[in-house]
């Protein structure tokens, strides 16, 4: 490498590490100007939190985490088995100072200051993806409302409520509430004890590790190479980056993105003093014996449903934890039985394809993205629940700043190094 590393100031090659919808998103868009790419993952294409979750394009329900009311929702259920949100009793001391972290972060403030900072985000997530999909990323993505379903009319207040605060905060959204013939029409699954619903517009879903395996196979077929790799560091060295291995090979390029998910603090704590931690959410696939028009929200349950393939995918639970521990049986039995009550014809029984994925957590409900070190090592990730819904825009505006050198007004209240 040398003086011929950049044109015009933009690096001639970029090493992205993760293949998830962050890192493939900020890989297509550094394509999409003139940028040769290399990726690399530690397993392949969407294996992390990317492959099984709900699916959702949800800008009108991407509320940062730290939201007051959750706070006080996880202190009340902090230790129960079956509650959504599960913090293991043997966390050790890194876990528990995220934790006071993110509890010093809910203040209403900070909140409202998490909502302004993701508001553009949610702006240009549903354009990002029309981008993507208009220029070859072949899966489908469809536009629906999604239907949040309640035992009670006063339930439902609170959601709305909810969306009231989040619209005051900084991103309008619009949405109906639901009783009667009106509910079982739009949720046919809806059981008698489904008594109300709120109907938010302007959504969209997606099969998850279809679309980005879709992706995965575009940035290739754009020329990218992409190889596995179990990267130990990323580091600066004075006219590029060098990506190590834990095998000792090594890779360089003008410079390096570290977009690896749950695992990013691994690679960023020489620079970041905000850390990522993996909350784990599951997911698994029933059979339906009935209609599904759309997304499904249960709020009280923290519960996700969508259709695909005919079938119902059923997400939910946040358990932090170690990203690489295996499947908790009970965490899925307490979806079950969070959910059977409010749903009809659903085979619980039948259930397959249960997985569990570590989303990228950071405990001020803002993402880290941008530069860490002076044009040759960038970081994008920590978007918690939403990375789906995010990832396309969080890459278009991330490929912008490499290239340009420039930081955005939107990426300014996302610096990594806050």
């Amino acid at each position: 490498m040398g003086a011929d590393n950049r044109i015009d100031g933009a690096p001639r090659s970029v090493i992205v590490v993760g293949a998830g919808i962050v890192g493939l998103s900020t890989a297509w868009f550094l394509q999409e100007r003139g940028v040769e790419v290399t990726v690399v993952d530690r397993v392949g294409v969407a294996a992390g939190s990317s492959w099984a979750n709900a699916g959702w394009i949800s800008p009108a329900l991407a509320i940062p985490l730290n939201e007051p009311a959750n706070l006080r929702f996880g202190l009340r259920s902090l230790f129960s088995r079956a509650a959504p949100l599960q913090v293991p009793l043997n966390a050790g001391p890194a876990l528990w100072s995220f934790l006071a972290r993110f509890a010093a972060n809910s203040r209403p403030s900070a909140w409202r200051r998490a909502v302004r900072a993701n508001a553009p985000l949610s702006a240009e997530c549903i354009e990002a993806y029309d981008v993507l999909v208009a220029n070859g990323v072949d899966a489908p993505v469809t536009d629906a409302p999604i239907t949040a379903i309640f035992r009670t009319s006063a339930d439902a207040e609170r959601l709305l409520d909810e969306l009231r605060r989040f619209s005051e905060a900084g991103r309008p959204v619009f949405c109906t509430e639901l009783t009667g013939a009106a509910l079982r029409e739009r949720v046919p699954l809806a059981s008698s004890a489904v008594a109300a619903a709120v109907q938010i517009d302007g959504q969209r879903f997606l099969d998850p590790g279809r679309f980005v395996t879709a992706l995965g196979r575009a940035v290739v077929e754009r020329g990218a190479a992409l190889h596995t790799m179990d990267v130990t560091d990323v580091a600066p060295t004075g006219d590029g980056a060098v990506v190590t291995g834990r095998d000792g090979t090594t890779l360089t390029a003008a410079a390096a993105v570290i977009a690896s998910g749950a695992w990013l603090s691994q690679l960023t704590t020489c620079w970041i003093r905000v850390p990522v931690r993996a909350g784990r959410g599951y997911s698994f696939t029933v059979p339906v014996d009935g209609p599904v028009t759309g997304p499904i929200y249960l709020p009280d349950a923290r519960v996700a449903c969508t259709p695909l393939n005919a079938k119902l995918r059923v997400a939910g639970t946040m358990e932090f934890g170690d990203p690489d521990a295996p499947i908790v049986p009970a965490r899925v039995e307490a979806i079950v039985a969070a959910t059977r009550p409010l749903l009809d014809g659903v085979r619980w029984a039948e259930r397959t394809d249960v997985w569990v994925g570590p989303r990228p957590v950071s405990p001020d409900g803002r993402p880290l993205v941008g530069e860490v070190s002076p044009r040759t090592v960038y970081v994008a990730g920590g978007h918690g629940m939403w990375g789906l819904t995010h990832g396309p825009v969080t890459g278009r505006l991330l490929a912008e700043q490499i290239t340009t050198g420039k930081q955005s007004a939107v990426l300014r209240e996302l610096d990594p190094l806050r």
